[in-house]
């Protein structure tokens, strides 16, 4: 087993740049619309709807803050689930973020970055990109990135704080113009419309759920808390600022995109398939040029976005083979650069897989594979206070107990919802971790009988 460590080269803008440029990826310009969809078009439910999943991700955001500076390791949630029950249940976790979710969040972003590509140049030339084609500047994509990440931890981190300031300019312009420049009367009543309370509270609910893609890649930091300069600050303030500012930010783009176009102009561009909302916002009030600012944005967004998460996974492989459990290798470090080289190549690899997969069954898939294991963790920040009531714990979660029970209930509460909503793919990431706990007790047999 290699006793090697990594280097702690991420400071706290670092930190709020990895969060920042995986949090803000492809969800700004296209779950608005799905958003709208869900709330039946009401301005004020769609808008309470981006407010509580930024909230409720607050909430998630503190409790990983205390795990991260109690536990300041690389592998983040493995870490944490193997503490608390123990490595069968981390395995299966590890395994289904290998197999499916984490690898499928790396493919997904990909392939959206080729898809706005695509647009782009239907816009520019009426030509567009063939299907395969956008699979393969999809996959040229993740390797590019993986050689960066492969090369060294600062030269990743200093590229995603390039890109956040990239992509924070053009989307301020464009946030500006409309809050600014928008001429529309915006009723933000909330009204029941009939509906019983409960009725109200399920459709919400189901909004929120949408606005969970958007507000995704919260957890990343603590997969690379082993490389954070002073974890036990950066972590918590990093965690607290990127989530707080991106509810801020989610909330009044939504807002300036209704304050231009008017309900049943939304209406109809979501109707006839029109789901980049931004776009069309943005040209109503600075015309062309507009239209292209946002194109490149996401272009940017998507690209940082990417970045971030092919640095954070294979922190977490790396983690799991230093246990025992995943490919030996894996837990290999660089001699100069101090990188996990084979876990981040094993992660491209089996994103490269999933390219095969469409965009919309990847997103559903990941969602379901995240509330599961979050609900664990959850758990067992409450088993830690309990059986570790000593231990360091250089923060601590606000109002406890009171926050983590609250945040336990609405989780499992979304839980039920996707499984209502969504239940092809809630019943196949079911299949998919229960399929792993086999494998590791494979994985044991054999290391006993080696």
């Amino acid at each position: 087993m290699s006793n090697e460590k990594l280097k702690r080269e991420i400071n706290l803008f670092g930190g709020i740049s990895i969060l920042s440029g995986i949090m803000v990826g492809s969800g700004i310009f296209f779950i608005g619309s799905y958003v709208f969809l869900r709330t039946d078009f009401s301005i004020g439910l769609s808008l309470l709807a981006w407010l509580l999943g930024g909230v409720i991700t607050l909430f998630y955001g503190l409790i990983y803050a205390e795990l991260g500076t109690m536990m300041p390791e690389a592998g983040g949630y493995y870490i944490y689930l193997k503490k608390a029950y123990g490595k069968p249940v981390a395995f299966m976790s590890g395994f289904t973020n290998f197999i499916l979710a984490s690898s499928g969040s790396i493919a997904a972003l990909a392939l959206a970055f080729s898809l706005v590509l695509h647009n782009i140049l239907i816009t520019l030339t009426g030509v567009g990109i063939p299907g395969i084609l956008q699979i393969v500047i999809a996959a040229g994509m993740i390797v590019l990135l993986s050689v960066f990440n492969f090369l060294n931890v600062r030269v990743s981190t200093n590229l995603l704080k390039v890109f956040l300031v990239l992509k924070a300019i053009p989307i301020a312009i464009v946030l500006a113009s409309g809050l600014f420049f928008g001429t529309q009367s915006v009723d933000l009543s909330i009204s029941l419309n009939g509906e019983s309370i409960f009725s109200l509270l399920a459709m919400i609910g189901f909004a929120v759920i949408a606005t969970f893609w958007a507000y995704e890649g919260w957890t990343n930091l603590n997969n690379v808390a082993g490389e954070i300069i002073n974890p036990s600050r950066n972590l918590p303030l990093s965690l607290i600022i990127s989530i707080a500012g991106i509810t801020v930010l989610y909330v009044l783009y939504n807002y300036s995109i209704v304050n231009v176009l008017s309900l049943s102009e939304i209406q109809t561009m979501v109707a006839n398939g029109e789901i980049y909302l931004g776009i069309p916002a943005a040209m109503a009030v600075m015309g062309s040029a507009g239209m292209y600012l946002v194109m490149v944005t996401m272009l940017i967004s998507i690209f940082g976005a990417l970045n971030a998460v092919i640095m954070a996974f294979p922190r977490v492989y790396y983690a799991m083979s230093k246990d025992g459990v995943l490919f030996e290798k894996f837990q290999t470090l660089h001699p100069k650069y101090k990188t996990p080289t084979y876990a981040i190549v094993g992660s491209s690899v089996m994103s490269l897989i999933l390219l095969v997969f469409g965009l919309d069954d990847l997103i559903s898939l990941i969602a379901f594979g995240a509330l599961v294991f979050n609900t664990l963790i959850f758990i067992g920040l409450i088993l830690f206070r309990k059986r570790q009531p000593d231990a360091v714990r250089p923060y601590k979660v606000w109002f406890y107990p009171y926050l983590p029970i609250i945040t336990i209930i609405i989780t499992i509460g979304l839980l039920v919802a996707m499984f209502v909503e969504s239940i092809i793919p809630s019943l196949i990431g079911t299949g998919i971790i229960l399929a792993a706990l086999p494998i590791y007790y494979l994985i044991e047999r054999y290391k006993l009988k080696s």
